[in-house]
């Protein structure tokens, strides 16, 4: 048992954890930037600094294991100072365009910026001027809102294991780019979008919420209808146009986290189509034409009978949907042997 104390708050513990996670567990939030549970440790921010007890500097919780008796400090005064001037350092390269930002009011840098009182820089202000890449299908490239967190790396090589993005060069005119610093494409990217979702700032943005604010949408909390994991996902809805815009993972998804694969994060676009069927359709003359539900369902019973009399049950054959619940597709299976009296029954997962 490791038994440790987090500002003033004791913690048993049954195998080490890093001090953020540890934190955690008592309702302490330590700020961080480059921080993911999903990943390795980076220390690159160090903004999640933290004081030991019996140590001369502060060390990066994300990184620093719990031993037993440690006595943590996360709030003191130097630590809200060191945070600050990192804060500092960092918007001294970094666009203030916030008011027009695509990521304003959902950017970490912003809201850290808010919570610990850093309005303008202090040192002489040099943001990069960097070309957007926004030649693909579903993300805005902006390197010059860029603050090296390694999200998008660790993101895309340990999870996705695309290797797609990787740091170039050294120093204060280093950055995060691809291979010969090519715009983002189908060639060598999946395009499933995990580096947006993990990504603090405005530098990787979603195209299909271009235009919204957050507290434009009302996100609604959902099963991904794709296939039969079961991931979970908030639907962003534009009120006032009554419409599904885009997709947004939820970090306590109790299957996925935040990772989705590329159906469930951009193609939800599919309530919204033109081409989507909302009322039964009857072949009537060579032509689909609307119908009731009644008359629908009393063809399709007609017809069966018919072919069942004719041709006998294994002239049928059902297949079932992965975006069917599990009890919908449990009727359909019972229906198609019970009451057609085939097994000729099979699944596709696939979309």
């Amino acid at each position: 048992m490791i038994r440790i104390t987090i500002d003033g708050k004791h913690l048993e513990l049954e195998k080490p954890i890093n001090l953020l996670e540890a934190a955690k567990l008592v309702g302490i939030n330590i700020p961080n930037l480059c921080y993911s549970p999903e990943l390795t440790p980076y220390g690159g921010c160090r903004l999640c600094l933290v004081e030991i007890e019996g140590r001369r500097t502060p060390v990066a919780s994300c990184s620093r294991l719990a031993e037993d008796g440690m006595v943590v400090r996360t709030n003191t005064p130097q630590l809200r100072e060191i945070r600050r001037e990192l804060l500092n350092l960092l918007i001294s390269n970094h666009p203030m365009d916030c008011l027009t930002c695509e990521k304003v009011g959902a950017c970490d840098l912003q809201k850290l910026c808010y919570e610990y009182g850093v309005s303008t820089p202090s040192y002489p202000y040099d943001p990069p001027n960097m070309p957007l890449d926004d030649q693909n299908p579903i993300m805005v490239r902006d390197q010059s809102k860029c603050i090296k967190c390694g999200k998008c790396v660790r993101v895309c090589r340990e999870i996705q294991v695309s290797n797609v993005f990787e740091h170039v060069g050294r120093g204060f005119t280093s950055t995060v780019t691809t291979a010969g610093d090519r715009p983002i494409s189908r060639d060598f990217c999946r395009m499933c979008g995990q580096c947006i979702a993990i990504c603090p700032t405005g530098a990787l943005t979603n195209k299909e919420l271009a235009g919204y604010r957050p507290w434009e949408l009302k996100k609604v909390r959902t099963t991904c209808p794709f296939c039969g994991t079961g991931c979970t996902f908030d639907l962003n809805v534009d009120v006032e146009n009554n419409r599904v815009v885009g997709v947004t993972p939820c970090e306590d998804a109790p299957i996925n986290g935040t990772q989705l694969c590329v159906k469930g994060r951009f193609h939800t676009d599919f309530i919204s189509s033109e081409e989507r069927l909302t009322t039964p359709l009857i072949k009537k003359d060579g032509k689909f034409v609307p119908a009731t539900w009644n008359e629908a369902i009393s063809l399709i019973a007609t017809r069966f009978g018919e072919i069942k009399a004719k041709h006998g049950a294994d002239a049928f054959a059902g297949l079932s949907s992965a975006r069917c619940t599990n009890e919908d597709n449990y009727i359909f299976q019972k229906f198609i042997r019970a009451a057609i009296g085939t097994n000729n029954v099979d699944h596709c997962a696939r979309t």
